[in-house]
């Protein structure tokens, strides 16, 4: 039996990244106390969530995937021997900008970047604003805790992604989010679990909690946070997270699961890609 033990944090805006930075900070300490091997925060984890309004202000947030915050965390997992996936702001270079999670491994080595590839624009989600979609492809990070994938938010809503990590071989796929009440409240609780039984792995997914109303005023929306940790049978490993409090959870993965359920249910063996004639399609 192969055991990893997984984190997740879910928090609201403090007003500003300093004290972002801080928390979170002292989030992988907690959990590393409690014998976590991996975290992942949220998305856009040291800001607030700036798709609420269009703003250039916010184009201020974002740094290299090598810069300062990232080098920050990455001195701290090498410190706590603990991997850690950073969803940051990413600037590639002056105006082009990226809505990126950073991998570093346990020994604290940059490992590399997955942009999110799916850019919504709406009400409160104004990110064509701010983000051009990724171009990086579905990469697969080999890690001291095994093989993760990254799918950012509203990525989740594609089907394709979640297959396209299977297919590259990860074991464990983190979906760091900003999710508000409406529509997605009954998606929420069936694509994280439909990612992980169609694929067979591990779906760990972080959420913002709150209200932002101290940046936003009445335009702020309530986050309903309600993390969630899923084996690869599509059940909820443990209580999901609160639905308005900031919160740290950390669960045991047992990475022998992924087999068991690959050898049950042969989903990769039984695929027809030769019949899939318009998926790929523009």
């Amino acid at each position: 039996m192969t055991i990893v033990k997984a984190a997740i944090s879910q928090t609201t805006w403090t007003g500003d990244k300093e004290s972002m930075l801080d928390k979170h900070e002292q989030f992988s300490r907690d959990a590393a106390a409690q014998g976590a091997q991996v975290i992942c925060y949220q998305e856009l984890f040291y800001g607030p969530y700036f798709g609420i309004t269009q703003d250039q202000k916010y184009y201020r947030f974002a740094e290299a995937a090598d810069g300062p915050i990232v080098q920050r965390f990455a001195a701290l997992a090498k410190e706590l021997n603990m991997v850690h996936i950073l969803p940051i702001y990413e600037e590639e270079q002056t105006g082009v900008y990226y809505n990126t999670a950073v991998v570093v491994d346990a020994d604290g080595t940059i490992l590399g970047s997955y942009r999110k590839h799916h850019i919504p624009h709406l009400d409160r989600f104004w990110e064509k604003f701010y983000f051009r979609p990724g171009n990086l492809g579905y990469p697969v990070f080999d890690t001291a805790v095994g093989k993760i994938g990254v799918y950012i938010c509203y990525d989740r809503h594609f089907p394709e992604g979640w297959r396209e990590l299977g297919l590259n071989g990860a074991h464990m796929v983190f979906n760091p989010n900003a999710t508000k009440p409406g529509l997605s409240n009954r998606l929420w609780e069936v694509e994280g679990p439909c990612a992980a039984v169609a694929n067979g792995y591990f779906v760990l997914q972080p959420n913002r909690v709150g209200r932002e109303d101290n940046e936003y005023g009445d335009l702020a929306v309530d986050f309903y946070g309600t993390s969630q940790v899923i084996d690869p049978r599509g059940n909820n490993i443990g209580p999901l997270g609160s639905g308005t409090d900031e919160e740290l959870i950390v669960r045991e993965l047992d990475l022998d699961l992924v087999q068991e359920m690959r050898d049950d249910w042969q989903f990769y063996r039984d695929r027809r890609p030769d019949s899939y004639t318009h998926i790929a399609q523009a």
